[in-house]
């Protein structure tokens, strides 16, 4: 049984701002309201799902919780807690999340197809879903809570609900459907039906899990650490800092291999949603935009405007060569971290988008470069992270880890677009304009976030664009 709801509503308002994924923490709640409530499992422990109405700065955000009700609260799901302890009240509460004794719920109404109140479960036709499976939430997520049950399933449960169709199931139901091996397989889906003609709002994403695959960022970090420790004997000339191929932990034959996977989705995602031919008017207006990005960044960040004439110049060759361009559904955040290699090769994950933007922002169609140019800055990043996490050699210093990182980058860039082309997609060699425009574009984004989030990776970005526009 539910504590009192405006008791519920208290413990969750000062509850929820301490949450990884909650992304209202720079302004205070004005207003938390229990929007939806829907029993899931009666009895001690009970489970509800909870759609909370969070009014911030005269805007309200919509959030999901699955909340656990207990009289007595064992120790292991102490930091889990909502309700405050100590308290008077008759029934604790807690973020079932992270509750396996609950979490096998959700296995069971997916498995089952079931409905509860306006929510879903769906699966994909055939799919057989275990039902025997604990859960072990992924402490590492932000912005949202993924769950893994035995080895066999990963559940994403979108913590900030979005309107419609979440782009992530969108778009992986759409290349599981077609075959696509470089997807994991979805499964099932939880969903809350619409209130009226609208569409049903995505709550859940059940997958196969890869747990043999290890991330991208990961991966690239090793080799960069091992380039950086291969040590150069006191004969060798100055070349010998640019040859990144000579650590054992090379990474370019991967970087070409993950080069020729994301040609194959990019493919894949052309068959599934097709692909629209803009005019050169659009393309000019797009330029025009990244410009005055780069123009209001300046004035936030002084240190990019020594690189303002060249990024200019980039986006000026941009609306000077503007012609009619293909565009079709891309990944639209694509990094290292967005990729695991496991024993069956490399595969893509989260089809979300960038965080900070619209859903039709997201949903937007683009150039598949754009996602190569995405993956090229993080090649940069990897370079110099190093560096910058351990501050014993400022990028600043010009010292030869610097030089290293640049090589290390540059050869895994190429590689990556040398497999990328082979695989189908467009030659990056054949559109550097386009190409050199999206990352000059990213680069300015990166800048901007770094000044307002991380001011000590600020360098990395300026480093890097350094290199790229001499």
């Amino acid at each position: 049984m539910l504590p009192p709801e405006d008791v519920l509503a208290r413990d969750l308002a000062e509850w929820l701002p301490r949450q990884r994924w909650f992304g209202g923490k720079d302004s205070p709640i004005e207003d938390l309201a229990i929007g939806v409530v829907t029993e899931l499992r009666a009895g001690d422990p009970g489970l509800y799902h909870l759609v909370l109405d969070v009014r911030q700065n005269g805007a309200t955000e919509h959030y999901q919780v699955l909340l656990g009700v207990r009289r007595d609260l064992p120790g292991r799901l102490g930091y889990a807690r909502i309700s405050p302890p100590g308290g008077a009240a008759k029934q604790q509460t807690y973020d079932a999340a992270h509750d396996p004794d609950l979490t096998r719920t959700l296995l069971e109404h997916l498995a089952a197809g079931a409905s509860a109140g306006p929510l879903r479960f769906r699966h994909v036709p055939g799919a057989r879903i275990r039902t025997d499976l604990t859960s072990l939430p992924i402490t590492a997520e932000q912005s949202n809570t993924s769950l893994l049950f035995g080895d066999a399933y990963i559940c994403k449960l979108f913590r900030r609900l979005g309107d419609g169709v979440n782009l992530d199931l969108e778009v992986n139901l759409a290349l599981t459907r077609a075959g696509c091996e470089h997807v994991p397989a979805v499964h099932g889906w939880i969903e809350l039906a619409p209130g009226g003609d609208g569409e049903p709002v995505t709550l859940g994403l059940l997958s196969d899990y890869l747990r043999t695959g290890a991330d991208g960022w990961s991966l690239a970090i090793a080799s960069v650490r091992d380039w950086f420790a291969h040590a150069t004997q006191p004969e060798d000339d100055e070349w010998a800092e640019l040859d990144a191929s000579a650590a054992g932990g090379d990474f370019a034959a991967e970087a070409e291999r993950l080069g020729a996977a994301t040609a194959q989705v990019h493919r894949a995602l052309a068959d599934a949603f097709g692909v629209t031919v803009v005019p050169a008017d659009e393309i000019r207006g797009l330029a025009a935009r990244m410009n005055a990005e780069l123009t209001g960044t300046c004035r936030a960040v002084p240190g990019l405007a020594p690189h303002a004439k060249a990024l200019t110049g980039a986006f000026i060759d941009l609306a000077a060569q503007a012609g009619p361009l293909p565009v079709q559904r891309v990944h639209g955040d694509y990094h290292l971290g967005q990729v695991l290699r496991s024993e069956s090769g490399w595969s893509l994950l989260d089809f979300e988008g960038e965080p900070a933007r619209t859903q039709s922002e997201r949903r937007a169609l683009s150039h598949p470069l754009r996602d190569v140019a995405g993956m090229l800055r993080s090649f940069e990043y990897a370079a110099r992270f190093l560096i910058t996490r351990s501050g014993t050699v400022p990028l600043e210093s010009g010292g030869h880890l610097e030089t290293r990182a640049h090589a290390w980058a540059a050869r895994n860039r190429a590689a990556f677009c040398r497999g990328y082309a082979a695989a189908g997609g467009a030659d990056p060699a054949a559109h550097s304009v386009l190409l050199r425009a999206f990352e000059f574009e990213k680069a300015v984004y990166e800048v901007r976030y770094e000044a307002r989030n991380r001011p000590a990776w600020l360098p990395v970005p300026l480093k890097s664009l350094a290199h790229l526009t001499a």
